[in-house]
């Protein structure tokens, strides 16, 4: 296997195969990943009202189109006044169920020390990333 250096190629290749995993795992619901991230944003932040949670989510997941996420989420019983339904939080405990199932080889058995510096590494490109956007 090739070793790709720390970098935007190495982070967007990573992005992009978690995401077609996470595809394969939202098959069967009917989700789209915009979709699914709009539910965790709401699972993991909540909001006191459907625009809140249209905010919270345009500024964390940076879709344009929040506002329609939430009303079709909503639509879908899955959210209701920007929080999760019981429906929308059965869904999620059956995809991470699944997720784990598949993928928790990926994300077990890393040593501490390197699973902290990542973390550090990574929050500190999103904090670089962020301010260049704002």
């Amino acid at each position: 296997m090739t070793t790709t250096p720390f970098g935007p190629q190495l982070i967007g290749e990573t992005e992009k195969t978690l995401t077609a995993l996470l595809r394969r795992f939202l098959a069967e619901t009917g989700l789209t990943e915009p979709q699914w991230v709009t539910l965790r944003v709401a699972q993991l932040y909540g909001a006191d009202e459907s625009t809140g949670l249209a905010a919270t989510v345009a500024d964390r997941a940076h879709f344009p189109d929040a506002t329609d996420l939430v009303e079709v989420l909503t639509q879908r019983d899955l959210l209701e006044d920007g929080r999760l339904t019981p429906a929308g939080h059965e869904l999620i405990a059956r995809v991470l169920v699944t997720s784990e199932r598949e993928t928790g080889a990926i994300w077990r058995d890393h040593p501490a020390a390197d699973v902290e510096a990542t973390t550090r590494v990574l929050n500190e490109v999103v904090a670089r990333a962020r301010d260049l956007l704002d």
